[in-house]
């Protein structure tokens, strides 16, 4: 068994078809086949089931696709961290961000990073935890940052929470709800939520019912920050967004903070990695950049019991 069949393994479960595996790994489609008949061959078993439209792993390929991934990925991160220690600073970095970090942290965060490794590939992934677990574990992301999930994630990763964070209302620029001091006068609102982690709707409900206001309606279900952007400021949707929003740069023109004086708690803000190695320097450097332009103090919610919302 070799490394390189198992580079190629994943190459064909990631892009579904032998074709479209030997097109990125810029190698011959017959040697790749050759290259997976002979781990099939070597370990006894099948692994994938050949079909017209692509190839699908079998149980037995399912089994071994996670080992394989681990492995290949660690393998890339070894490399990896070898030329960042050695000055050369090249590899991939993948990082996992929920809005809070891409809105609140990253911003600050990149400029440094790009200078002191221009040479290392970045790929940013927005999600929250539950998008990523299986990725993180496999080791095909280097660590997630964001909102702490609902359940604390079963071992094999370790989390460590980095500081407390409250939310502001969101809407567009001259909203016609823009001055409003409480949520009891947002209580006719129309309302825009993220997440796919957390039942959105049922956190805002619970919310406004902590302050005796009846329940909210919820037009919109945004699956990216983008997506929530575009909603905000084309319409008179609100949104509980996390309260750097307030200084994003980006949607400084288009977007505002409605201030209610009441504390809309959040989540905790976390960072989720593979306790076995550590993050490679780049990865160790972005970390403690982000860290850099997190909040000073606690936020008030930290005393307050958090009601469970996505950021």
């Amino acid at each position: 068994m070799k490394l390189t069949q198992l580079r190629d393994l994943v190459a064909i479960v990631e892009h579904g078809s032998l074709r479209a595996a030997a097109r990125q790994l810029d190698i011959a489609q017959p040697l790749l086949t050759r290259s997976v008949r002979a781990l099939e061959k070597d370990l006894g078993v099948i692994l994938f089931d050949r079909q017209a439209l692509g190839m699908t792993l079998t149980p037995a390929g399912k089994v071994f696709h996670q080992r394989a991934c681990v492995i290949v990925n660690e393998a890339r991160r070894a490399r990896d961290e070898l030329t960042q220690v050695l000055g050369e600073g090249q590899g991939t970095l993948v990082a996992g961000l929920s809005i809070m970090p891409h809105a609140g942290l990253l911003p600050g965060a990149l400029p440094g990073f790009r200078r002191r490794y221009p040479n290392v590939r970045l790929q940013l992934i927005e999600g929250l935890f539950p998008d990523l677990e299986s990725r993180l574990r496999e080791g095909s992301v280097d660590f997630y940052m964001g909102a702490a999930p609902r359940l604390m994630p079963a071992p094999g990763l370790v989390v460590e929470t980095l500081f407390h964070n409250t939310r502001a209302v969101v809407g567009r620029k001259g909203h016609p709800l823009s001055q409003a001091g409480s949520l009891k006068e947002l209580a006719g609102a129309d309302w825009a939520t993220t997440s796919i982690d957390y039942n959105a709707s049922e956190d805002l409900v619970r919310l406004f019912g902590r302050y005796d206001l009846p329940p909210p309606k919820v037009a919109l279900q945004a699956g990216s920050a983008l997506s929530l952007m575009v909603a905000l400021a084309q319409t008179d949707l609100l949104a509980m967004l996390p309260r750097q929003w307030g200084d994003f740069p980006l949607t400084a023109d288009a977007l505002q903070v409605i201030p209610v004086r009441e504390v809309l708690p959040a989540p905790d803000i976390v960072l989720i990695r593979r306790p076995d190695l550590p993050l490679t320097p780049a990865g160790e450097h972005l970390v403690d950049l982000m860290l850099r332009f997190a909040p000073v103090e606690p936020a008030e919610s930290a005393s307050i019991a958090s009601v469970s919302m996505p950021l």
